[in-house]
């Protein structure tokens, strides 16, 4: 069993936390690669050096180090070489990233020991037709107006069907995980990450009755930025793959096929991390 190291040098600067973590990784006799580039910093510990997208192909799991955006980068690559992936958190929330520092001793030997669980999380596929664009996110796919400077007017539809109109600053179409991330921040509900659904969330929306969405897995949601808008739109997944949108597009969302494998040592783990995170801030 190899263990790739994912490292976010903005929160592990020195690569002191990822140091530690290959040298309990090694004592278990556990492969380790990192990414070229560290050899400096990884230096004497046998750790084996390759490019980023051949680290991911070569290692059966990942181990993020920083917090749950770096999670978030690292888990289209995950997704593509279908490897399952562990966050050990060095930012504030920790919600994908539920591997605290003081718990890698007892975290990476379960790991080492195969004694964990793998918990399927779902992810949203988005395109928009005609534009070129597409993502997947683990998230959230967010859509806003370009400048920001004033609301937009959005028409939702479900399987084709119109659904409902908004005027809002923009709107949130969430995963069961990410409803507790922008989502929730907006508004929305949390979910049982287990659930196979989609959560659209309106943002500062001009209405009385203005309440969030909660639509099954199997249901395709096209988001039309209205003609009549003065400015572009941007969509974005997970907060970097973004786009920007002439008045008119659409932006299709729908449940995708793949799923992400979240290293879990316990199936209390989302509950425990929103009695904790959330519920006590």
């Amino acid at each position: 069993m190899a263990v790739f190291l994912f490292p976010n040098r903005m929160k592990d600067t020195d690569l002191a936390v990822t140091r530690h973590a290959a040298q309990q990784l090694r004592s278990l006799s556990v492969p380790v690669i990192s990414v070229t580039g560290n050899e400096r910093e990884l230096d004497g510990l046998g750790v084996t050096f390759l490019p980023e997208a051949e680290a991911f192909t070569a290692a059966d799991h990942v181990v993020t180090v920083g917090g749950d955006g770096t999670l978030l980068r690292a888990a289209p690559s995950c997704v593509r070489a279908n490897k399952p992936v562990l966050g050990i958190n060095l930012g504030r929330t920790g919600f994908l990233a539920t591997c605290e520092v003081e718990e890698m001793p007892e975290k990476l030997s379960l790991l080492a020991r195969g004694d964990y669980r793998l918990a399927q999380r779902s992810l949203l596929q988005a395109a928009a037709p005609g534009c070129g664009w597409q993502g997947l996110a683990l998230n959230d796919v967010a859509i806003f107006g370009a400048s920001r400077l004033h609301p937009m007017d959005y028409a939702v539809f479900c399987d084709g069907m119109p659904v409902s109109r908004f005027r809002s600053d923009g709107l949130i179409i969430a995963t069961p995980t990410g409803s507790t991330a922008y989502s929730f921040s907006a508004g929305g509900p949390i979910l049982d990450a287990e659930v196979r659904a989609m959560v659209l969330t309106p943002v500062c929306a001009h209405g009385m009755r203005t309440a969030p969405l909660v639509f099954s897995a199997g249901r395709r949601l096209c988001i039309q930025a209205e003609a009549e808008n003065r400015t572009d739109v941007s969509a974005c997944t997970d907060s970097q793959n973004s786009c920007i949108l002439p008045p008119g597009a659409r932006v299709e969302v729908e449940v995708a096929k793949q799923t992400l494998q979240l290293i879990v040592f316990s199936q209390a783990e989302q509950f425990r991390a929103i009695e904790n995170k959330l519920m006590r801030r």
